[in-house]
């Protein structure tokens, strides 16, 4: 299986990266400035590029960006980093669907999985507060579940599926993270993120599911 990571850069990306390696299997490393989430061309331009694939893993997303973080309340609003979240955390990984799932294979098992979040679950939602990655991410879940629709017509064994890796030791938890038993270092996040992509079936294409394989209401 030939493995395409975008976001390898980053914490966890770059972890499954090297887990996937390490189990001997092939895997192309993308992040910027060889692929820019908000810029379609360079998207197009990688796809192109990728030969042949089997699996997808974007594993990208914003959380906080300089003075920038997640809203505490409605006052906080503004429009530009609202914006900013959905291109990143939905309009992007919906873009790489648009480029990379037409090349990947048509029959047999394939999987292209997002980095998702609990916090994108609306009936989960009892805290409020984190407007945008909230809705960002809860908008990225409805597209895996359209993309997933869609893509079963081209190949009824493609898995297309969103992931919540769980608290993870990286740049975009670190100023959330509390410790504790649930905050999971990125080697280890990798290979259970792993581990549920083994597990998955086609027909649970277009769901959420949590690091230990728990579906999860969007």
């Amino acid at each position: 299986m030939k493995t395409v990571i975008i976001g390898a850069s980053g914490g966890i990306g770059g972890a499954l990266a090297d887990a996937i390696e390490e189990e001997g299997e092939s895997v192309r490393r993308l992040s910027r400035p060889t692929l820019d989430l908000t810029d379609e061309a360079s998207i197009a331009a990688a796809a192109a590029g990728a030969g042949k694939i089997d699996r997808v893993i974007v594993a990208t997303g914003v959380l906080h960006e300089r003075e920038q973080g997640p809203e505490k309340a409605l006052r906080d609003l503004d429009p530009a980093w609202l914006a900013r979240q959905y291109a990143v955390n939905a309009i992007g990984p919906a873009l790489v669907a648009k480029h990379f799932l037409p090349i990947m294979p048509r029959t047999g098992r394939s999987i292209f999985a997002v980095l998702s979040a609990r916090v994108g679950s609306i009936s989960d939602n009892r805290l409020g507060g984190w407007y945008g990655y909230r809705a960002s991410k809860a908008a990225l879940n409805q597209l895996v579940r359209t993309l997933a629709i869609e893509d079963k017509r081209r190949n009824d064994r493609g898995i297309v599926v969103a992931l919540h890796p769980g608290t993870v030791d990286t740049r975009l938890s670190k100023p959330f993270q509390q410790g504790g038993r649930d905050l999971f270092k990125p080697d280890r996040a990798a290979v259970q993120l792993l581990d549920v992509l083994d597990g998955l079936r086609p027909q649970d294409s277009g769901k959420l599911f949590a690091w230990d394989g728990a579906e999860i209401t969007p």
